[in-house]
């Protein structure tokens, strides 16, 4: 059967994940950016590919966006460390949503640690939690690295790149660009956060917005080992996996007495490890249009509280930035078909380096998933 020909639109992790499957299933790939390389919310992350504390209802895309990112790291040789996740109990609550997510999910998927197992895990005799958690299906990959790795290896197998060409309608199978048009069988438009300059109708009907993270790289102590991942009790009543648990509603309430700034700022508080260092963040800020200004406090606050659990008390900063990636309170998932060659893709929370090649399957495959 003769494969039709395809044009992606947009550079990020979701649309080089879509360029990345087509490519393997021998279509004709044409990828188009407004960028001159991969520099959006797809590198500036955490690179956590946090599978397991995604919603049940998602857990087979999960699976399959896993299998991506291992068929992917072969390929280009991009680093992805099938590392896990270590998450520390430090109440008795925190540990209780631990207990609940182990028996839903079973041993594959969430093994219980002790008191000094997750100290050790943590590389901190200090830590003073109550017990803890591995999830062992988690990856970490380098966001700096992964996107404009699987970018050039894709251009070194023939997929066409055309780069800093901004994209102004695409219809019918038609792309409109400020250097010309382009045209193929079918159109799979990833545009992130500027969803609404293609396609303001979608936009509006998913109260698409930005949110803005803050963030920050410091120098990591040799003693914490290399594919690091730690998600804390903010990440517990934050990813639809864990907050589907009983106990979450009491972990709530007690992270706002016991740990109200980080709740104020709508902290998902976690830590992961690249070759430059630790990431820590992060905040999340929601608006149409966020002011560029990185909150110093913020900052600040996040920086104190995750190097509290490393045991680091001097940490060195090397760098501080704002994240930003689509948002919408109403779903995690814009795949709209504004006609029949074309289809619209945006994940519309932080999930994204974590569901992209899952998605980038459904998109291929003409199906859809509401999560």
């Amino acid at each position: 059967m003769l494969k039709k020909d395809l044009i992606v639109v947009g550079s990020g992790i979701l649309g080089l994940a879509t360029a990345f499957l087509a490519h393997r299933e021998g279509r004709t790939v044409h990828v188009i950016d407004r960028s001159a390389r991969p520099v959006g919310s797809s590198i500036q992350n955490f690179g956590h590919v946090c599978f397991t504390g995604q919603a049940d209802v998602i857990q087979e895309v999960a699976m399959k966006s896993r299998e991506g990112w291992l068929q992917a790291a072969a390929a280009t040789g991009l680093w992805a460390a099938e590392t896990g996740t270590y998450v520390p109990a430090m109440t008795e609550t925190e540990l209780q949503v631990l207990r609940e997510f182990g028996e839903h999910r079973g041993e594959g998927e969430v093994t219980g640690l002790s008191a000094g197992e997750i100290s050790a895990a943590l590389a901190n005799p200090d830590l003073g939690a109550v017990g803890g958690a591995h999830l062992p299906l988690d990856m970490r990959v380098n966001p700096r690295e992964a996107a404009p790795a699987i970018a050039r290896w894709l251009a070194g197998q023939g997929v066409r790149f055309t780069w800093n060409t901004q994209v102004t309608a695409v219809a019918d199978g038609v792309v409109d660009t400020v250097r010309g048009q382009y045209s193929a069988a079918e159109v799979v438009v990833c545009p992130g956060y500027q969803l609404g300059s293609l396609f303001p109708g979608l936009a509006d009907d998913n109260n698409v917005r930005i949110c803005s993270l803050v963030m920050s790289l410091i120098d990591k102590p040799t003693r914490i080992p290399t594919g690091f991942a730690m998600l804390t009790g903010t990440s517990l009543a934050r990813y639809d996996g864990f907050a589907a648990m009983p106990g979450v509603p009491e972990l709530r309430r007690e992270l706002s007495q016991r740990e109200p700034e980080l709740v104020d700022c709508v902290a998902n508080l976690m830590v992961t490890d690249i070759p430059e260092g630790l990431l820590i963040g992060d905040s999340h800020a929601y608006d149409l249009s966020p002011e560029p200004f990185l909150d110093e406090q913020v900052a600040a606050l996040l920086l104190d509280r995750s190097t509290a659990l490393l045991g680091i008390d001097r940490p060195v900063v090397r760098q501080r930035w704002l994240g930003q990636y689509a948002d919408s309170g109403e779903t995690n998932l814009v795949l709209e078909h504004p006609d029949d060659r074309t289809t619209v893709a945006v994940v519309t929370s932080g999930i994204g380096m974590t569901l992209s090649f899952g998605i980038a399957r459904l998109i291929l495959d003409g199906e859809k998933v509401n999560f």
